[in-house]
């Protein structure tokens, strides 16, 4: 029996069953819709790419896949280099690893022994953002603020070693102030939160933290896990405040195959470039670098780039702020807007049961969670698609 995700089993209703998908489009038995969640915000290629698609058929016809310990191949070192080509700054040392969340997990590993490396086991403490949601996994949690996924780390009581702030500059002064000495790093969403509430902020914020983080010897770590590749309407905000450590999932791979980076500095790998074994990161996913993944990721990066993807991106958002703007209800706290992401907030989470029923009869999958409504579609939908999903939106309000 599958054991689905976020779902009490006991009260689930049936999922929908996707018989075959297409473009936007993901299809039932007797249905069509159109997928405004991209595969949680991963498929921005749409479904059965055949460029993609391609570049899975050859890579399987070589090989599937084999271990990073002792062996390499072509499509890692074609990736590492891609991405180190391509990234703004001296982002050149790349990491793989299997999800968004272990690529997270790796970057908390690389701030904290960073500091153990140069002799410093003081610094333990890491500085993120309240509402902040960084995976599944222990420390991601830990790090994380978002009390309807994370609760059961209630059983371990307070936290010790992490402080989590709203994105205000004088909270983060403050923060600094007062831990610097013992902060390995920060760790953000940068300028989206995500599963926290598509909660949006401004840039001046990150700016602030990386001269804070200049000062005081703190890592600065973003998890543009669901950020990147233009979601924000930035090709990736590290572009605009450069990072010490990126950390990329989902969009990676165009949603083809699960495939993550945690690419660190030059400041951050000479942390560990060592004659001593002892100061090596001792981290090895199995399935990292994956050369089916490297392979499609090499081809999603290319679709990127070749295809004008950023243009896209904007009128995504040009279409969605003229659809939106303005459109309030009583039981509407916000709307908010972001490249290729739309937010409706509502006062009362009930006011959102029955709405992907509802929207699935309309031709559009959507699954929102708690008090958000949102959209994160992928980047090749025209632009009546897009108005389809947005008028769905709208009128679960008026009826």
């Amino acid at each position: 029996m599958i054991w689905y995700p976020y779902e009490q089993m006991k009260t689930m209703k049936d999922p929908y069953k996707i018989v075959d998908a297409k473009g936007v489009y993901l299809y039932t038995k007797d249905n069509q819709m159109i997928d405004s969640v991209s595969s949680w915000w991963s498929v921005i290629h749409g479904y059965k790419h055949p460029v993609l698609t391609q570049a899975i058929k050859e890579q399987a016809d070589i090989f599937s896949h084999v271990m990073l310990g002792g062996l390499t191949h072509e499509p890692v070192q074609r990736l590492s280099d891609k991405l180190a080509e391509w990234l703004p700054g001296d982002l050149n040392y790349c990491f793989f690893s299997d999800s968004g969340s272990v690529a997270v997990e790796v970057a908390l590993k690389m701030a904290l022994q960073y500091y153990m490396n140069q002799g410093d086991r003081q610094r333990t403490m890491t500085l993120s953002l309240t509402h902040s949601y960084h995976g599944d996994t222990f420390k991601t949690m830990e790090v994380g603020d978002d009390e309807d996924y994370h609760f059961v780390l209630e059983a371990f009581g307070e936290k010790k070693y992490v402080v989590n702030i709203p994105t205000e500059i004088q909270a983060l002064e403050e923060a600094f102030e007062k831990y610097h000495d013992k902060l390995n790093c920060m760790l953000v969403e940068p300028l989206l939160q995500g599963a926290g509430g598509m909660r949006m902020y401004d840039v001046s914020f990150l700016k602030r933290a990386r001269e804070l983080c200049d000062q005081y010897g703190v890592l600065l770590i973003f998890d543009e896990v669901a950020t990147g590749f233009g979601r924000t309407g930035n090709r990736f905000v590290a572009d605009l405040v450069l990072p010490d450590i990126l950390v990329l999932g989902k969009a990676l791979t165009g949603g083809y195959i699960g495939h993550a980076a945690t690419i660190a500095n030059e400041k951050v790998y000479r942390g560990f470039y060592d004659d001593d074994p002892e100061k090596a990161l001792m981290h090895g996913p199995t399935f990292m670098g994956n050369a089916l993944a490297c392979s499609v990721a090499l081809k999603s990066i290319e679709l990127f780039e070749t295809e004008n993807y950023m243009e896209k991106i904007r009128k995504i958002e040009a279409v969605t702020r003229r659809e939106m703007e303005g459109f309030q209800d009583d039981r509407i706290a916000d709307v908010r807007m972001m490249g290729g992401c739309v937010c409706v907030e509502v006062k009362n989470r009930e006011d959102l049961k029955g709405y992907q029923e509802y929207a699935y009869q309309r031709g559009v999958f959507a699954r929102p969670f708690l008090n958000y409504l949102y959209a994160m579609v992928p980047y090749i939908i025209k632009e009546d698609e897009l108005i389809q999903v947005l008028d769905t939106m709208k009128e679960w309000f008026k009826k």
